[in-house]
Parts: structure tokens; sequence; C-alpha cells
């Protein structure tokens, strides 16, 4: 059975570990709990988990962006998505995307983007399936 719900500061260490299988760096454990604590405090960060028997097997962040373009309605970036190896292709992923889109829908966004590494064909594949549209469009990344 698979729970989603949003992470709390006692899930730290094992997002921390996800993060890793992700990035294949460590995460600063108590940076992230200092991050967490802002990131909570300012309530456009929403933090999901993805709990599989009890275990934290995946997550997503959705940060609620203000826009002042047009109707001026805010948009929603997603970023750090990962469902752990050891547990993909039980609908996870698919969770975890409707959770966050319902608090896209319930914060009024207009719409929700995201990156996706080039070589990441299979997750391609699955956003595809969930409705999102491969736009061609260049991302830059300028690393400070």
């Amino acid at each position: 059975m698979v729970t989603i719900k949003h992470i709390t500061e006692e899930d730290l260490t094992a997002l921390s570990r996800l993060y890793e299988e992700l990035m294949g760096i460590s995460t600063d454990e108590k940076r992230l709990t200092q991050v967490f604590k802002s990131a909570e405090a300012s309530g456009n960060y929403h933090i999901l988990g993805a709990f599989y028997e009890g275990e934290l097997a995946g997550s997503l962040m959705g940060i609620v962006c203000l826009d002042f373009v047009g109707d001026c309605k805010p948009f929603m970036v997603i970023e750090n998505v990962i469902v752990s190896d050891r547990i993909r292709r039980q609908g996870i992923g698919k969770k975890l995307m409707a959770g966050i889109e319902q608090i896209a829908r319930d914060h009024d966004c207009g719409y929700i983007i995201f990156v996706s590494g080039e070589k990441r064909k299979e997750a391609h594949q699955f956003y595809a399936k969930l409705g999102y549209r491969d736009e061609k469009v260049e991302g830059f990344r300028k690393l400070l």
C-alpha cells in the first residue's frame, strides 16, 4: 500500500538517502533541516513523499511561483522527482504526480513546468503518459 503525504522533519534522513540515489552525492542533513524549515515557513514549497509499507520510497517537490503576466495566475515548478530503483513500476510516481497536481490546482496555478535530463528517456515516456507535452525548449543552467 502506498500513502502520499507531505514530508515532515522526521522524514528528512530518509529523504536525504533518496536524494543521494537521485543525484549520486550525499546531502548535508543539518543544512537540509534548516532549508526544510525555511521552505515550510514560506508556504510555497510542497514536498511530498510516497510511503510504501511505511518506508519512504519516492518524493518530489512543487514550488508555487507568482507570475506577473496576463491573468497573473501562479504556476508550479516541479523539482527533485525520485522513486527508488528498488520499487519502481508500482504506480508510485503516478500517485506523486497526481498529488502535486492537486496542490497546484488548489493554489489556482495555471500550469506546471519541470525539466528532465535529456538522457532519461524512460522518465520522459512516463511523463508523456501523464499528459505532459515535450515542448522543444532549450534549458540553461549556470553553476555558481
